[in-house]
């Protein structure tokens, strides 16, 4: 006799606490991103905000065969299709590994019986390079994610970062004296990619999969400690937790949604305020009324620089760039132009003139 009379029933996983927080987790970020305002067609200034998910649109979850993305997998085939979106799955093959090929078909049909479809195996190649193993990886698997993207359709590529991802992130951005930007962490939805378990603790996810019968992969590269946020995971943060108490990865996740939502608030106010000082030349160039930027803040001042050198020329500009640039208002002794990439910034008539820097 099948429970509740359906022949699937003695199949499905038992609800349990675990899986109900996942599959919340998934169905309230997609139902964020579904709830989306288009952003203005009009409007290409600026940092570019995410469109919403249209009707009957595809995700695919970035599968590893991890715990991680296994129960993200598990959640978003059950939750996408009650929402009246498709559902399937992307596994990219770095090839780093001995025997990555067969990790990889075995995520693939991992994730066909749990019934995402299309599913897709990228196999690519990782020059390490002078930017290191694990940045080159990055790199190379969001290529390939991007590559899905534009031969699919995809609207989203759901990725299994946990809480606990999030606050090895912080604590790494402030251990290389990063800025704001980069201690912020991972943001929820950038448009192309989506994370719905960055509220989740990472024992939550294994627990999924041992609630759910499914069984991750374990990469080794998790436990090695040549790599940097290896030993913040094995090493740093349980220092951390033992000599200043538990919560730390908690208060790390807070301090960068507490950054997020200041940076949005900053950005917003420098978008306003460059469009009142901007004008545009005859020949092509850019300028800052001079006495308006002097007014302001410099957190201020400089976001105006770094938006508006991004907007006109596409060109980001590093912190030590910036204050050379706020040197031409703050500290100004009759300096001439500054050549930075891209662009070509001089002071002149009370204005500050940029140019495309050939």
């Amino acid at each position: 006799m099948h429970l509740n009379g359906s022949p699937d029933a003695e199949r499905r996983p038992r609800l349990t606490p675990p899986i109900a927080d996942a599959r919340r987790a998934v169905r309230t970020a997609i139902a964020a991103a579904a709830a989306l305002e288009a952003p203005d067609a009009h409007d290409d200034h600026g940092p570019a905000r995410p469109h919403p998910l249209a009707q009957d649109a595809l995700l695919l979850v970035g599968l590893s065969g991890g715990a991680d993305s296994l129960a993200l997998a598990a959640a978003t085939a059950f939750e996408a299709p009650r929402a009246g979106f498709r559902a399937g799955a992307v596994i990219v093959d770095h090839g780093l590994q001995d025997g990555s090929a067969a990790v990889a078909a075995r995520a693939a049909g991992q994730a066909t019986a749990l019934g995402l479809d299309p599913v897709i195996v990228e196999r690519v190649t990782v020059d390490a390079g002078s930017s290191g193993p694990e940045a080159a990886a990055r790199q190379a698997r969001h290529a390939a994610f991007d590559r899905v993207r534009a031969a699919t359709g995809a609207q989203r590529i759901l990725l299994a970062h946990t809480l606990d991802d999030q606050a090895e992130t912080v604590l790494l951005g402030l251990a290389r004296g990063s800025g704001p930007t980069s201690l912020q962490g991972m943001a929820e939805d950038t448009g192309t990619l989506m994370r719905p378990f960055l509220g989740l603790r990472r024992k939550t996810t294994h627990a999924f999969c041992a609630d759910s019968g499914i069984t991750p992969w374990d990469d080794p590269h998790n436990d090695d400690p040549a790599y940097a946020r290896v030993r913040v995971r094995t090493a740093v943060l349980p220092v951390l937790e033992r000599e200043l108490g538990p919560g730390i990865a908690e208060a790390l996740a807070r301090t960068a949604e507490q950054l997020r939502e200041d940076d949005e608030a900053l950005d917003g106010l420098a978008l306003d305020w460059a469009l009142e000082l901007v004008t545009q030349t005859d020949d092509g160039a850019v300028a800052l009324d001079v006495r308006g930027l002097a007014a302001d803040p410099a957190a201020l001042r400089q976001r105006i620089i770094r938006l508006v050198v991004s907007a006109e020329f596409g060109m980001s500009l590093s912190r030590a760039h910036t204050l050379a640039v706020a040197e031409l208002i703050t500290d100004w002794h009759g300096q001439g132009p500054l050549s930075l990439p891209g662009v070509r910034v001089v002071r002149q008539n009370g204005l500050l003139m940029f140019s495309p820097n050939s």
